[in-house]
């Protein structure tokens, strides 16, 4: 579990594969800042752009730690197989931290496209266009999280194509995550709201019609 706030960025220092064939997926080294991986062990989770992934190896002498991550996963998310890109970090939730952003499971939900990226007075306007099957879950000062980052949606706008969501970023955000590298046409991963999750399989369930009173079987 974790809460959309970044804990550090870091950088895919090399990519490996894994198989000689699509189906095998890739060892990933990743390049971190001094001291992050002090209370790291084998086997945490560590979110990268928002997708939940496993230490395999831990490297501090050399700022480094190693994920497998598999051709499914590779097919269902952006920007986890290129060497030298700049990824958001946040490790794994403890039940003392305090939740500053939302809940966020770090299973990615759809890939967007972001739409615009420009300076507006000392912030930044970020529209992400989300997949049509994710337009559901957007709302209106609601929570999304893009490449691992918690976000407040500020508008939402409904397009034959998708549903585009505007975002204002602050000089703090763009400093701190690896958002600042975006531009127009950037593939970004996109978790929903948890709770959003819950209510849409509450009203589908709402909609099955289950008798009050269901005739029970009679004794012979």
């Amino acid at each position: 579990m974790f809460t959309g706030i970044i804990t550090g960025v870091g950088r895919i220092a090399a990519v490996h594969d894994l198989g000689s064939s699509s189906s095998h997926g890739k060892r990933l080294s990743i390049a971190v800042p001094d001291g992050y991986l002090a209370d790291v062990g084998l086997g945490d989770s560590i979110a990268l752009n928002g997708a939940c992934m496993t230490v395999t190896t831990l490297d501090p002498a050399q700022r480094q730690f190693t994920i497998d991550i598999s051709a499914e996963s590779l097919d269902k998310t952006a920007g986890l197989a290129e060497a030298e890109t700049r990824i958001n970090l946040e490790k794994a939730l403890r039940a003392s931290d305090r939740l500053g952003g939302h809940i966020v499971s770090g299973h990615v939900d759809g890939i967007g496209r972001v739409s615009r990226f420009e300076p507006v007075g000392e912030s930044w306007e970020l529209r992400v266009l989300a997949p049509p099957e994710l337009a559901r879950f957007l709302a209106y000062k609601g929570s999304i999280t893009v490449n691992g980052v918690s976000l407040t949606v500020n508008r939402v706008e409904d397009l034959a194509e998708g549903s585009e969501v505007s975002i204002n970023l602050i000089p703090h955000t763009v400093e701190n995550t690896a958002l600042g590298s975006l531009k127009a046409g950037s593939r970004v991963n996109l978790e929903i709201d948890t709770v959003a999750r819950y209510v849409e399989r509450m009203l589908q369930a709402g909609a099955i019609h289950i008798p009050e009173n269901p005739k029970k079987d009679s004794l012979p």
